[in-house]
Protein backbone atom coordinates (compact mmCIF):
# COMPACT_ATOMS: atom_id res chain seq x y z
CA UNK A 1 0.00 0.00 0.00
CA UNK A 2 1.17 3.27 -0.77
CA UNK A 3 0.98 5.80 1.81
CA UNK A 4 -0.19 9.79 0.78
CA UNK A 5 2.42 12.18 2.91
CA UNK A 6 0.70 13.82 5.22
CA UNK A 7 1.30 17.51 4.45
CA UNK A 8 -0.39 16.28 0.42
CA UNK A 9 -3.71 15.20 1.99
CA UNK A 10 -5.12 18.65 3.02
CA UNK A 11 -4.51 19.95 -0.71
CA UNK A 12 -5.57 16.14 -2.16
CA UNK A 13 -9.15 17.05 0.13
CA UNK A 14 -9.08 20.48 -1.14
CA UNK A 15 -8.97 19.24 -5.23
CA UNK A 16 -11.94 16.67 -4.58
CA UNK A 17 -13.63 18.69 -2.73
CA UNK A 18 -13.45 21.93 -5.26
CA UNK A 19 -14.38 18.79 -8.14
CA UNK A 20 -17.44 17.48 -6.11
CA UNK A 21 -18.97 21.57 -5.63
CA UNK A 22 -18.14 21.91 -9.43
CA UNK A 23 -20.35 18.92 -10.50
CA UNK A 24 -22.85 20.17 -8.13
CA UNK A 25 -22.66 23.91 -9.43
CA UNK A 26 -23.29 22.61 -12.84
CA UNK A 27 -25.66 19.47 -12.32
CA UNK A 28 -27.24 22.33 -10.82
CA UNK A 29 -27.44 24.63 -13.80
CA UNK A 30 -28.39 22.01 -15.85
CA UNK A 31 -31.85 21.38 -14.62
CA UNK A 32 -33.42 22.42 -11.18
CA UNK A 33 -35.10 19.34 -8.91
CA UNK A 34 -39.19 19.79 -9.74
CA UNK A 35 -39.64 18.86 -6.33
CA UNK A 36 -38.52 21.07 -3.34
CA UNK A 37 -36.33 18.72 -0.85
CA UNK A 38 -37.64 20.86 2.52
CA UNK A 39 -41.04 19.90 2.08
CA UNK A 40 -42.87 16.65 1.49
CA UNK A 41 -45.01 16.18 -2.48
CA UNK A 42 -48.18 15.69 -2.15
CA UNK A 43 -49.35 16.38 -6.06
CA UNK A 44 -52.53 18.10 -6.76
CA UNK A 45 -53.90 17.48 -10.37
CA UNK A 46 -55.08 20.92 -10.38
CA UNK A 47 -52.57 22.54 -12.35
CA UNK A 48 -51.47 23.11 -15.95
CA UNK A 49 -48.19 24.73 -17.49
CA UNK A 50 -47.09 28.36 -16.93
CA UNK A 51 -47.22 29.97 -20.38
CA UNK A 52 -47.45 33.14 -22.38
CA UNK A 53 -51.42 34.72 -22.33
CA UNK A 54 -50.47 38.02 -24.55
CA UNK A 55 -48.43 38.71 -27.98
CA UNK A 56 -46.92 42.09 -27.83
CA UNK A 57 -45.81 43.11 -31.57
CA UNK A 58 -42.73 45.63 -32.37
CA UNK A 59 -40.69 46.97 -34.95
CA UNK A 60 -37.06 46.91 -35.07
CA UNK A 61 -36.03 50.51 -36.66
CA UNK A 62 -33.05 49.26 -37.77
CA UNK A 63 -31.40 48.70 -40.93
CA UNK A 64 -32.11 44.86 -41.70
CA UNK A 65 -32.58 41.61 -40.99
CA UNK A 66 -28.64 41.11 -39.64
CA UNK A 67 -28.18 43.93 -37.93
CA UNK A 68 -31.82 43.27 -35.52
CA UNK A 69 -31.08 39.18 -35.69
CA UNK A 70 -27.32 40.77 -34.02
CA UNK A 71 -28.92 43.54 -31.92
CA UNK A 72 -31.27 40.85 -30.35
CA UNK A 73 -28.61 38.28 -29.64
CA UNK A 74 -26.36 41.26 -27.83
CA UNK A 75 -27.49 44.62 -26.44
CA UNK A 76 -28.90 47.47 -28.07
CA UNK A 77 -27.90 51.13 -26.33
CA UNK A 78 -29.74 50.57 -23.08
CA UNK A 79 -28.49 46.63 -22.91
CA UNK A 80 -29.28 43.28 -23.66
CA UNK A 81 -32.71 42.33 -25.90
CA UNK A 82 -34.29 40.01 -26.94
CA UNK A 83 -37.50 38.96 -28.59
CA UNK A 84 -39.14 35.34 -29.30
CA UNK A 85 -39.48 35.96 -33.19
CA UNK A 86 -37.95 37.80 -35.70
CA UNK A 87 -39.89 38.60 -39.33
CA UNK A 88 -38.57 40.18 -41.99
CA UNK A 89 -39.76 42.33 -45.24
CA UNK A 90 -39.77 39.17 -46.92
CA UNK A 91 -42.14 36.99 -44.33
CA UNK A 92 -38.99 34.86 -43.77
CA UNK A 93 -39.51 34.31 -39.65
CA UNK A 94 -36.37 34.04 -37.07
CA UNK A 95 -37.37 32.45 -33.52
CA UNK A 96 -34.41 33.52 -30.85
CA UNK A 97 -36.00 32.61 -27.85
CA UNK A 98 -37.76 29.30 -26.96
CA UNK A 99 -41.77 30.45 -26.11
CA UNK A 100 -41.70 28.97 -22.55
CA UNK A 101 -38.47 31.26 -21.96
CA UNK A 102 -39.26 34.79 -20.93
CA UNK A 103 -37.77 37.28 -23.93
CA UNK A 104 -36.41 40.77 -22.61
CA UNK A 105 -38.39 42.54 -25.45
CA UNK A 106 -41.42 44.56 -23.48
CA UNK A 107 -39.46 46.69 -20.53
CA UNK A 108 -41.33 49.34 -18.59
CA UNK A 109 -44.85 49.02 -18.77
CA UNK A 110 -48.11 47.10 -18.02
CA UNK A 111 -51.12 46.39 -19.73
CA UNK A 112 -54.26 46.05 -17.77
CA UNK A 113 -53.58 43.77 -14.30
CA UNK A 114 -50.17 42.38 -16.08
CA UNK A 115 -47.25 44.20 -14.75
CA UNK A 116 -44.30 42.11 -15.64
CA UNK A 117 -45.29 41.89 -19.47
CA UNK A 118 -41.90 40.31 -20.46
CA UNK A 119 -43.33 37.15 -18.11
CA UNK A 120 -46.49 37.07 -19.52
CA UNK A 121 -46.00 37.46 -23.50
CA UNK A 122 -44.52 36.60 -26.37
CA UNK A 123 -43.01 39.23 -28.12
CA UNK A 124 -42.37 39.94 -32.08
CA UNK A 125 -40.28 41.81 -33.47
CA UNK A 126 -40.86 43.35 -37.58
CA UNK A 127 -38.18 44.34 -39.76
CA UNK A 128 -39.48 47.65 -40.01
CA UNK A 129 -37.96 51.28 -40.19
CA UNK A 130 -41.05 52.57 -38.36
CA UNK A 131 -41.81 55.25 -41.38
CA UNK A 132 -41.99 52.99 -44.08
CA UNK A 133 -45.22 50.57 -44.77
CA UNK A 134 -45.06 46.98 -43.55
CA UNK A 135 -44.60 44.30 -46.78
CA UNK A 136 -47.74 42.47 -47.23
CA UNK A 137 -45.58 38.98 -47.02
CA UNK A 138 -44.45 40.09 -43.95
CA UNK A 139 -48.40 40.33 -42.08
CA UNK A 140 -49.32 37.73 -44.18
CA UNK A 141 -46.18 35.72 -42.21
CA UNK A 142 -47.41 37.08 -39.20
CA UNK A 143 -51.31 36.37 -39.23
CA UNK A 144 -49.90 32.52 -39.71
CA UNK A 145 -47.52 33.04 -36.92
CA UNK A 146 -50.15 34.35 -34.30
CA UNK A 147 -52.54 31.49 -35.41
CA UNK A 148 -49.89 29.37 -34.20
CA UNK A 149 -48.91 30.55 -31.13
CA UNK A 150 -52.60 31.00 -29.93
CA UNK A 151 -53.65 27.90 -30.97
CA UNK A 152 -50.42 26.11 -29.51
CA UNK A 153 -50.50 28.37 -26.01
CA UNK A 154 -54.36 29.04 -25.64
CA UNK A 155 -53.73 32.99 -26.51
CA UNK A 156 -56.61 34.64 -26.67
CA UNK A 157 -57.01 35.67 -30.37
CA UNK A 158 -57.84 39.28 -28.72
CA UNK A 159 -54.71 39.63 -26.90
CA UNK A 160 -52.47 40.94 -29.46
CA UNK A 161 -51.21 43.91 -28.39
CA UNK A 162 -48.33 46.84 -29.50
CA UNK A 163 -45.40 48.06 -27.47
CA UNK A 164 -46.80 51.11 -27.38
CA UNK A 165 -50.14 49.84 -26.14
CA UNK A 166 -48.25 48.90 -23.09
CA UNK A 167 -45.76 52.07 -22.63
CA UNK A 168 -47.78 54.79 -24.20
CA UNK A 169 -45.36 57.65 -24.24
CA UNK A 170 -42.25 55.57 -24.02
CA UNK A 171 -42.53 53.44 -27.12
CA UNK A 172 -44.07 54.36 -30.07
CA UNK A 173 -43.98 51.05 -31.89
CA UNK A 174 -45.43 49.41 -34.41
CA UNK A 175 -47.08 53.04 -35.06
CA UNK A 176 -49.65 54.31 -36.93
CA UNK A 177 -48.24 52.49 -40.33
CA UNK A 178 -49.13 49.35 -38.36
CA UNK A 179 -52.35 47.55 -40.23
CA UNK A 180 -53.74 46.58 -37.15
CA UNK A 181 -57.55 46.31 -38.82
CA UNK A 182 -55.83 43.40 -41.18
CA UNK A 183 -55.00 41.81 -38.41
CA UNK A 184 -58.48 41.84 -37.24
CA UNK A 185 -60.11 41.17 -40.41
CA UNK A 186 -58.05 38.12 -40.02
CA UNK A 187 -59.10 37.20 -36.20
CA UNK A 188 -56.86 38.93 -34.16
CA UNK A 189 -57.49 41.59 -31.76
CA UNK A 190 -60.09 44.52 -31.09
CA UNK A 191 -61.44 46.27 -33.83
CA UNK A 192 -64.84 48.27 -33.48
CA UNK A 193 -67.46 47.90 -36.07
CA UNK A 194 -68.19 50.32 -38.91
CA UNK A 195 -71.41 51.10 -38.22
CA UNK A 196 -71.26 51.03 -34.15
CA UNK A 197 -73.64 53.82 -32.67
CA UNK A 198 -72.12 56.87 -31.03
CA UNK A 199 -71.50 56.70 -27.60
CA UNK A 200 -74.40 57.20 -24.97
CA UNK A 201 -74.01 60.45 -23.41
CA UNK A 202 -72.79 59.06 -19.71
CA UNK A 203 -70.36 56.59 -21.26
CA UNK A 204 -66.83 57.11 -20.01
CA UNK A 205 -64.04 56.68 -21.93
CA UNK A 206 -61.53 56.60 -19.62
CA UNK A 207 -62.80 53.92 -17.65
CA UNK A 208 -63.19 52.14 -21.48
CA UNK A 209 -59.46 52.58 -22.10
CA UNK A 210 -58.41 51.53 -18.78
CA UNK A 211 -60.75 47.71 -19.20
CA UNK A 212 -59.33 47.59 -23.06
CA UNK A 213 -55.62 47.59 -20.71
CA UNK A 214 -53.94 51.05 -21.52
CA UNK A 215 -52.07 52.91 -18.77
CA UNK A 216 -53.84 56.07 -17.88
CA UNK A 217 -50.29 56.99 -15.57
CA UNK A 218 -50.48 59.45 -19.11
CA UNK A 219 -53.54 60.30 -20.63
CA UNK A 220 -52.60 62.08 -23.29
CA UNK A 221 -49.45 59.59 -24.37
CA UNK A 222 -52.75 56.82 -23.79
CA UNK A 223 -54.46 58.28 -26.21
CA UNK A 224 -51.86 58.70 -28.58
CA UNK A 225 -51.25 55.08 -28.52
CA UNK A 226 -55.19 54.61 -29.06
CA UNK A 227 -54.98 57.05 -31.91
CA UNK A 228 -52.01 54.89 -33.62
CA UNK A 229 -53.92 51.85 -32.85
CA UNK A 230 -57.40 52.35 -33.71
CA UNK A 231 -57.45 55.30 -36.27
CA UNK A 232 -53.51 55.64 -37.74
CA UNK A 233 -53.72 59.18 -36.67
CA UNK A 234 -51.83 61.34 -33.98
CA UNK A 235 -53.22 63.42 -31.39
CA UNK A 236 -53.81 63.07 -27.67
CA UNK A 237 -56.90 64.27 -26.79
CA UNK A 238 -60.01 62.24 -27.35
CA UNK A 239 -63.07 63.44 -29.44
CA UNK A 240 -66.97 61.95 -30.38
CA UNK A 241 -65.11 59.15 -33.09
CA UNK A 242 -63.08 58.22 -30.21
CA UNK A 243 -65.78 57.70 -27.59
CA UNK A 244 -67.91 55.45 -31.19
CA UNK A 245 -64.80 53.48 -30.87
CA UNK A 246 -64.49 52.76 -27.45
CA UNK A 247 -67.88 52.30 -26.55
CA UNK A 248 -67.87 49.67 -29.26
CA UNK A 249 -64.57 47.75 -27.73
CA UNK A 250 -65.40 47.51 -24.80
CA UNK A 251 -69.39 46.62 -24.85
CA UNK A 252 -69.07 43.98 -24.24
CA UNK A 253 -65.23 42.77 -23.69
CA UNK A 254 -64.19 39.11 -23.96
CA UNK A 255 -63.56 36.90 -20.29
CA UNK A 256 -59.83 38.14 -19.35
CA UNK A 257 -57.32 35.48 -20.14
CA UNK A 258 -57.11 32.47 -17.48
CA UNK A 259 -60.60 34.07 -16.47
CA UNK A 260 -62.32 30.41 -17.41
CA UNK A 261 -59.67 28.79 -15.48
CA UNK A 262 -61.03 29.48 -12.11
CA UNK A 263 -58.44 29.81 -9.42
Amino acid sequence: MTMTPCNQRPRRHLALLGALLCALVLGGCASLPDRNPLAQWERSPNQNKRGPVLVVIHYTDQDSVAQSLKTLKTANSKGPVSAHYLIGADGKRYQLVSDERRAWHAGAGYWGTIGDVNSASIGIELDNDGNSPFARAQIDSLILLLGDLCQRHHIPRTAIIGHEDLAPGRKVDPGPLFPWKQLADAGFGHWPRADAPPAPADFDPWLALAALGYPLADRGAAVQSFHHHFRGMEGKTLDAEDLRILHDLTLPLPPAAGEEDGM
